[in-house]
């Protein structure tokens, strides 16, 4: 299997989504209580930090490719990685 970059905003974005609903299944379980007015600005701030991680990662991964010489290595069937 070919290996693939790591996207940071979906890494993120799926996290934050599996937390709330792991919170949402406690508090219907009776374990915790879940303010429901905390949840959609905490997932906006989840959602913001993850798209700037990944805008950071991309930059630092593209000015790192250009020190190099510019050019992306290359598999034998012309498929970058």
């Amino acid at each position: 299997m070919r290996r693939h970059e790591l996207d940071l905003f979906s890494l993120v974005t799926g996290v934050a989504f599996v937390t709330v609903a792991v919170l949402y299944l406690l508090d219907s379980a009776g374990v915790l209580s879940v303010d429901g007015r905390l949840v959609i600005p905490l997932m906006l701030i989840a959602l913001g930090v993850g798209g700037l991680a990944a805008a950071l990662y991309r930059m630092t991964r593209d000015s790192r490719r250009e020190r190099e010489g510019g050019a992306a290595r290359q598999e034998p069937g012309g498929e970058e990685f």
